[in-house]
């Protein structure tokens, strides 16, 4: 199994005086240490359950833009972005610069949004539920478009583009899409229908296990229906739960999820603590072991 780290929070000890220099060697000690995906947070505002916005929060690709200028082979997203966030044209070209840039290691992560408040904070607009599904249907397929041969108009419900050029291309011809989220009826058939990859809450005890066994069994469902390859999708999991204090512990959970199919689970680095250490522990003492997996 596959280890990512979710960088999700900022408030750490003196984080106005030590941000930029933890977050860069916590992302130099993952890609130096064999951790496959590095994320960020897509958010304006940090979460209300995560102190809310008065705490500190990076704008996510201008955050991975510079941690790809310092790693080397790690994988970088955002997980994830919100479709209300930018126009899908400027997302695609965005994540298109990113992968260029890179090396081919760009990953588009997508869903639709649902954090009113940073919206209303800063004055962008957002739509009901339902048209923010459908406005992520057109995005994921404006960025197919963009990622292809065809660069030709775009014309659907909410957004319509005169020409759809994107160059330079992908450096291997498109972007692998992850959709996060669990939504059985919409979002799970997006990821069957558009995305490479998948990304479900995890976490420790029989009821989360349970429960990303039911989603990827109805992710199977719209798979059968659709005529896509289940087997192609990438199964990743964000663990809510402190795999260091319990090393043992959580790889034996671990074996309990690679049996459903997922094939990488992403760790958080607790806020009001360094990361620094923490992210040692992780390629010390639990990535080697989780790769045996």
């Amino acid at each position: 199994m596959d280890l990512g780290l979710h960088y999700f929070t900022f408030t750490q000890p003196e984080w106005e005086t030590t941000l930029a220099d933890r977050l860069t060697e916590t992302a130099k000690l993952a890609d130096e240490g064999g951790v496959d995906l590095l994320t960020v947070m897509d958010h304006w505002f940090q979460m209300l359950h995560a102190g809310g916005p008065f705490e500190p929060m990076l704008e996510g690709y201008t955050t991975l833009g510079h941690l790809a200028g310092i790693t080397h082979d790690i994988r970088l997203a955002t997980l994830v972005t919100g479709v209300t966030y930018r126009h899908p044209g400027l997302l695609a070209k965005t994540v298109t610069t990113l992968d260029v840039l890179s090396g081919g290691r760009a990953m588009l992560g997508i869903g639709a949004a649902w954090y009113d408040r940073e919206h209303e904070g800063l004055g962008v607009p957002f739509p009901p539920t339902a048209e923010r599904f459908e406005r992520l249907e057109e995005t994921l397929r404006i960025c197919r478009q963009m990622w292809s041969a065809d660069d030709g108009a775009f014309d659907g419900e909410h957004y319509r583009l005169a020409e759809t050029i994107s160059l330079p291309q992908p450096v291997r011809g498109t972007i692998p899409v992850m959709i996060g989220g669990g939504g059985e009826r919409k979002t799970l058939r997006l990821v069957a229908q558009y995305a490479q990859a998948c990304n479900l809450f995890g976490g420790p005890g029989e009821e989360a296990l349970e429960t990303v066994r039911h989603k990827l069994d109805v992710l199977r469902g719209h798979c059968d229906r659709l005529g896509t390859d289940y087997d192609a999708i990438e199964k990743t999991i964000l663990f809510q739960g402190a795999a260091l204090d319990d090393v043992d512990g959580f790889l034996t959970q671990m074996e309990r999820y690679a049996e459903l199919g997922v094939s990488l689970v992403a760790l958080m680095p607790p806020p009001y603590v360094d990361p620094v250490p923490w992210a040692t522990g992780l390629v010390t003492d639990v990535l080697p072991r989780l790769k045996e997996i």
